[in-house]
């Protein structure tokens, strides 16, 4: 990289804090228990609407993996979720009623949020639907995963984002607060992932999956990004910058090896597809806060009007993360 592009992305990393500092003035603190949060707490952070069937659930698995606090936005909800989350001992809430997109997607607060609050600690940035899965989590909670990021000196670490969806026409599975989404869900992809790398910022660009294979056929270049760098030990001069895709300073995109062999990687399991999501997929069509005015919600409802269900004979039944390291889909690297 030459140096003026590395001053370009100084100025560029600037802009970003200085805007999610002006963002945050849009978020009304409902209840905030910053006060708790030891100096080796692992941070969960998250934005969200209308999620309280997911919560119990989330919160759950995320307490058992070795969360110590939770920084939650919730972005105008009115199905008890805010009320829900003031009561949870463990959580930080915010509560705006701003605009989503207007937020980059709600990235401006949450680099707020990290930056005041996550400095020095590491951070598991996720969306109510994303539940993270790395080699050995079976066994070994986060904090020993982190112990060993901090004795390697690795400040970031990747998932790749893996979509779940049952095998049964979505919305015919019931699914129950409390319950775990991933049963309800449970089959994936393995194959036609696409991979290239991102020059300006050095993060790897994965595209694929089912929705590449059923929403956007004709056009896979339009299918979601799926590569995230979510876990990170967080520096208050850092800002993620497009979702948590990639971040600045730009050494934490290289999650991968470039010599050879491959670091050590996780899997975000999304459970997007749940008997909610139609109805969720029509809110967030006439909401338009999603990118390209909901785009890719539109390509859901068609979809799922011709063709309700997304299984085919090449779906995989999911059964952990041995299944992921082996084909391929997240790596154990040098953690053994």
């Amino acid at each position: 990289m030459s140096l003026l592009q590395s001053y370009r992305l100084r100025l560029a990393r600037q802009r970003w804090r200085m805007r999610a500092m002006r963002k945050s003035s849009e978020l009304e603190a409902v209840h905030i228990r910053t006060s708790r949060i030891r100096d080796e707490d692992i941070l969960c952070c998250a934005t969200l609407r209308n999620e309280l069937d997911r919560l119990p659930y989330f919160l759950k698995y995320y307490r058992e993996l070795g969360i110590g606090h939770f920084l939650i936005v919730d972005n105008g909800s009115d199905d008890g979720s805010t009320e829900y989350l003031a009561q949870q001992a463990d959580v930080s809430l915010w509560s705006t009623g701003a605009s989503y997109k207007a937020a980059r997607f709600g990235m401006d607060w949450m680099n707020r949020l990290l930056s005041r609050y996550g400095h020095n600690h590491w951070t598991l940035t996720v969306d109510p639907d994303e539940f993270f899965v790395y080699p050995f989590c079976d066994s070994r909670d986060l904090r020993a995963l982190t112990h060993w990021l901090d004795a390697s000196s690795i400040r970031s670490f990747s998932a790749m984002l893996l979509d779940l969806y049952p095998r049964a026409a979505v919305g015919e599975t019931r699914y129950v607060p409390g319950q775990d989404p991933v049963a309800a869900t449970g089959w994936f992809d393995a194959g036609n992932y696409t991979i290239k790398r991102n020059e300006l910022y050095g993060n790897l660009w994965i595209q694929g999956g089912v929705r590449a294979r059923t929403l956007f056929t004709e056009d896979p270049y339009r299918a979601p990004a799926l590569n995230k760098i979510p876990l990170v030990k967080w520096h208050r001069r850092n800002v993620y910058v497009s979702s948590t895709h990639s971040l600045l300073p730009r050494g934490l995109n290289r999650v991968y090896d470039e010599w050879g062999g491959e670091k050590a990687s996780g899997v975000l399991l999304h459970t997007k597809f749940l008997d909610v999501f139609e109805t969720k997929a029509r809110e967030e069509i006439d909401r338009q806060q999603h990118y390209a005015d909901g785009f890719e919600y539109r390509a859901y409802a068609d979809r799922l009007r011709q063709r309700p269900s997304f299984w085919c004979d090449m779906s995989e039944r999911y059964s952990g993360w041995q299944q992921l390291d082996s084909l391929g889909l997240m790596s154990r690297g040098n953690w053994a």
